[in-house]
C-alpha cells in the first residue's frame, strides 16, 4: 500500500509546483474540494439555482461530515464564513452581567484575543494567563469564572494544549469551555465529548484543506439557548422555508446562528475536503504530520536554530542575526513555501508532503 503520503499524493496537484509547508496559513485546495467547487460553479453558469435542491444537500452534507470530524451531532454545528465570526457569535451571543470574569490567553492569534479584551471592556473582567501556565493555576482560574476561551494549537509556536484536561476543571466548574480550532482541526485528532467543549470554531482553508471564507461553530446542544443570535435574518428562524410567516422563533438546531445567504460554492468545497479527511483518517494524518513536524524540528535544531515548543504541525525556528524574510524568500525561489511570523520561519507540512521534501528544505536554509 505504501507510506500515507505515497496513498494519496495524487489528490494534491500542488505537488506538481510547490513544496507547500504553510498549510498554517492557507492550504493548497485538496482536489475533491477544487472539484466539488468546479462542479457548483459551472451548473451554476449554465444552470443558474435550478439544482438549488442540491445546494441543500450540500448544506446538510457539510453539517454531518463536520460532525463527524469532531464527534458532535449534525444539529451542533452551523455554517459561518470564518472563525472570527464563529467567535463573536459565542462571545456577543452570551448574556454577560456584572462580576462575569472570563479566563483568556496572551499568546492568542488576534480572532480569539481582541474579541475578549472588548466584551472585557466594561462590567467583565478578564483574567488574563499564558498557555504554558501549568494546570493547577488554570483551574485556580476558573474558579468562579463564567468562560474559558482557548486555542487548540497555538498559531506561531505549534504549542498543543490538552484539550481534554483542561475541559475536565471547566467542566468542574461550571465554565463555558470555548475553543478555537482552526490550527488543529484536520491535522489533529478532536473529540468534543471526551474534551467536554461547549462552543468551538474553525475556517476550513488551514489544515481541512478546504477553501476561505467558509467555516463551521460547533455549540453544544444544551448550550444553545444560552447563546442568542448576534445576527439575525430570515434564516435563523423555524419556518424560514416559508415566506410568509412572521413567526420569528428560532431553529432547534445550530442552524438558528445563520442569518441569511449562505457561501455554497464554499460549502461544496469544504464538504469535499472534511469528507476526504474522514475516509483517509485523522488517526492516520495525525501521526503522519507530527513525523514531518519532528524531521524538520530535529534539522533545524541540528543547523543550530532555535525552535519554539510544537507538538502539532507548525513548527518554528529562527537564529540569531538571521532575517526569517531572508531565509523564506530563499526558500521561495526554491519553491518551497513557508511564512515568516514574528521573527521566526514559520513551517505547517500537511500528511500528503514527502520526507525527502523536507530534507531539501533543511538543505536550503542557512
Amino acid at each position: 500500500m505504501g507510506f500515507l503520503w505515497q496513498r494519496y499524493r495524487d489528490q494534491f496537484p500542488v505537488t506538481a509546483n510547490l513544496t507547500y509547508l504553510n498549510h498554517a496559513a492557507v492550504t493548497p485546495l485538496v482536489k475533491p474540494a477544487a472539484e466539488a467547487m468546479k462542479a457548483l460553479a459551472e451548473d451554476a453558469c449554465h444552470w443558474g439555482s435550478l439544482h438549488y435542491d442540491e445546494w441543500l444537500q450540500a448544506y446538510e452534507g457539510l453539517r454531518v461530515s463536520a460532525a463527524k470530524l469532531i464527534g458532535a451531532h449534525r444539529d451542533e454545528i452551523a455554517i459561518v464564513k470564518n472563525t472570527s465570526e464563529g467567535i463573536a457569535t459565542v462571545a456577543l451571543g452570551l448574556d454577560w452581567r456584572e462580576g462575569d470574569r472570563i479566563v483568556a490567553f496572551r499568546e492568542e492569534f488576534p480572532a480569539n484575543y481582541y474579541i475578549w479584551e472588548r466584551v472585557g471592556g466594561g462590567r467583565v473582567a478578564v483574567e488574563w494567563l499564558s498557555i504554558h501556565d501549568p494546570l493547577e493555576k488554570i483551574e485556580a482560574a476558573c474558579r468562579g469564572a463564567r468562560l474559558l476561551a482557548i486555542s487548540y494549537v497555538n498559531y506561531l509556536s505549534g504549542y498543543t494544549v490538552d484539550l481534554n484536561a483542561i475541559g475536565e476543571i471547566c467542566r468542574r466548574h461550571d465554565v463555558f469551555y470555548f475553543v478555537d480550532a482552526i490550527q488543529g482541526l484536520g491535522a489533529l485528532p478532536l473529540d468534543v465529548e471526551a474534551a467536554h467543549i461547549d462552543a468551538l470554531a474553525a475556517d476550513g482553508h488551514k489544515w481541512m484543506l478546504g477553501p476561505e471564507g467558509c467555516g463551521i461553530l460547533y455549540l453544544r446542544r444544551d448550550r444553545m439557548d444560552s447563546v442568542e443570535p448576534v445576527e439575525f435574518g430570515w434564516t435563523n428562524v423555524r419556518h424560514y422555508a416559508d415566506y410568509a410567516s412572521r413567526d420569528t422563533t428560532l431553529r432547534s438546531d445550530a442552524g438558528r446562528y445563520e442569518p441569511g445567504t449562505l457561501n455554497t460554492i464554499g460549502i461544496y468545497g469544504l464538504r469535499a475536503s472534511i469528507e476526504f479527511l474522514n475516509q483517509v483518517g485523522i488517526g492516520e494524518i495525525a501521526p503522519a504530520v507530527r513525523g514531518l513536524a519532528r524531521r524538520i524540528e530535529e534539522g533545524v535544531r541540528g543547523k543550530g536554530y532555535e525552535v519554539l515548543e510544537s507538538g502539532s504541525g507548525i513548527v518554528s525556528f529562527r537564529k540569531p542575526d538571521t532575517d526569517s524574510r531572508v531565509i523564506v524568500a530563499a526558500l521561495r525561489n526554491e519553491r518551497i513555501v513557508a511564512a515568516p511570523r514574528q521573527g521566526f520561519v514559520r513551517t505547517s507540512p500537511h500528511f500528503y508532503i514527502a520526507p525527502e521534501e523536507i530534507d531539501r528544505m533543511l538543505d536550503v536554509i542557512p
